[in-house]
């Protein structure tokens, strides 16, 4: 299922494409149980945001064995965490701001997953009653500010660095996924879910052993070999298969 948030008509609204159409939720987009309204509006004529607020996006660095051989770096023994904030986010189709501060702005194309209910010490045998689903994610970096900084917290948290969508898909396989990145239609990076070196089950665990994740959080899984420098007026694309396209311009 295509799950997405929308603005139409100066309202915001939760919902599942199908076709065309979207079909409005009755209830919560985190509810065990989807309920649907008989309102349906036009794809074409809805603006889509990002599909969720989270409270925080918890990324994980460094966790692709070919991103960690082109960097010539150990495997890591446990995930490497850092931070985005709420204030990151933007939608698919919505401008990436470069900062006047900073000389190199990279992309890095990233699975993102959303997290359904409260978790807390989940257990690896559980772990997916967590999930809602899966998205895209850009996670735009001040690549200058990253080096120049201990601690990586500016480089990754002005505002629009943290592009997510189109939608959230459910139900899917998250172990083998291509995820690919684009700039002005030129493929910059083409790997596989499968080449993490902490899976999704794994993140989500570790994660919710050190802060309590909360419905709409997202964990940004890493991303793999070949991130990049974007330039003003550049176009970028992030895809992740069975999920979509997540695309963004640099002003």
């Amino acid at each position: 299922m295509k799950l997405l948030r929308v603005k139409y008509d100066n309202n915001i609204y939760f919902g599942a494409l199908e076709g065309g159409d979207i079909r409005l939720l009755k209830n919560s987009i985190y509810a065990d149980e989807f309920q649907f309204t008989d309102i349906t509006l036009p794809a074409d004529r809805a603006k889509l945001l990002s599909p969720v607020v989270p409270s925080k996006i918890v990324c994980a660095g460094l966790n692709y064995k070919d991103h960690a051989k082109e960097l010539n770096m150990d495997i890591p023994e446990d995930p490497t965490l850092f931070l985005k904030p709420s204030t990151a986010v933007i939608g698919h189709g919505d401008d990436i701001i470069y900062p006047e501060s900073v000389t190199r702005l990279d992309y890095e194309a990233e699975l993102a997953v959303v997290i359904k209910k409260q978790a807390k010490d989940v257990s690896k045998e559980s772990v997916f009653d967590y999930i809602l689903g899966y998205t895209c994610l850009n996670d735009v970096t001040a690549r200058d500010l990253q080096k120049k900084d201990i601690q990586w917290t500016r480089a990754k948290s002005f505002d629009t660095f943290a592009p997510v969508g189109p939608y959230i898909i459910t139900g899917i396989d998250p172990s083998d996924l291509s995820v690919r990145s684009y700039v002005n239609g030129k493929a910059r990076q083409s790997s596989s879910t499968s080449d993490m070196i902490f899976d999704v089950g794994s993140l989500v665990c570790f994660i919710s052993r050190v802060m309590t994740l909360l419905p709409g959080d997202i964990i940004a899984t890493g991303t793999p070999k070949g991130v990049g420098e974007l330039q003003r007026g550049d176009s970028v694309v992030v895809e992740v298969e069975s999920i979509g396209e997540l695309k963004n311009k640099v002003i």
